[in-house]
């Protein structure tokens, strides 16, 4: 190639370069170019090619409060029938819890659920009480005290009836003082078709179908 086209040549690609790749006022007016003005470089250039995006399920556990928002407490109940429903008699009971429920069962299952309350009330405040046994068990198996007693043991329950359940469900929510009773404060009661004479002496607080109650 001679000297002269050499030249030629060089300025020819000189003009392409500034064609091509502007500098000075009009690079900054490409640069600043306003959203209606397409790019100019392909759209292929402009999308990264190797980019992945896995999403993954993001699991967040429920407040401590809206979880107790969904599981009613025993506190909660709108009623003792409520309440009774609401307790699990499932749990194993030790001999004492067994006694209380067991003198529910025997003196009152065919009461109102108040009047059970009641009855089993009335043998845990005799346990609190200087002049009674210190235990449920020797509440009960107080001697004169309990006509279904045979001596000092308790006849054998139909444990799994309807009548059970409920009398473990009471002999629960008394003695953990779930449910305050009509009776509240008694140490005595009788059926309110015999007339013991010790009544006299007594004061009278509730009756409660066929119980009257007294401290």
């Amino acid at each position: 190639m001679s000297r002269k086209t050499a030249t030629v040549a060089a300025i020819a690609g000189l003009a392409i370069a500034a064609t091509l790749f502007p500098s000075g006022p009009e690079t900054a007016a490409l640069a600043q170019a306003t959203p209606d003005q397409p790019s100019a470089l392909p759209a292929a250039e402009l999308v990264p090619e190797a980019i992945t995006f896995v999403a993954e399920p993001v699991v967040q556990p429920l407040p401590e409060e809206a979880q107790a928002e969904d599981a009613p407490t025993l506190t909660e109940a709108g009623s003792l029938a409520e309440l009774v429903g609401m307790v699990d008699t499932s749990e194993a009971m030790d001999a004492e819890l067994r006694c209380l429920a067991g003198a529910v069962y025997f003196e009152a299952r065919g009461e109102p659920l108040a009047g059970q309350l009641a009855v089993a009330q009335v043998i845990i405040n005799r346990s609190e009480d200087r002049r009674f046994p210190r235990s449920y068990c020797g509440v009960v198996a107080q001697p004169g005290q309990f006509s279904f007693m045979r001596g000092r043991q308790m006849p054998a329950v139909r444990e799994g009836t309807p009548a059970w359940t409920r009398a473990v469900a009471i002999a629960r929510i008394a003695h953990q003082g779930l449910w305050e009773s009509e009776a509240e404060g008694a140490v005595f009661f009788h059926a309110r078709y015999v007339k013991p004479g010790w009544r006299r002496t007594k004061t009278r607080l509730a009756q409660i179908d066929t119980h009257i109650f007294y401290r």
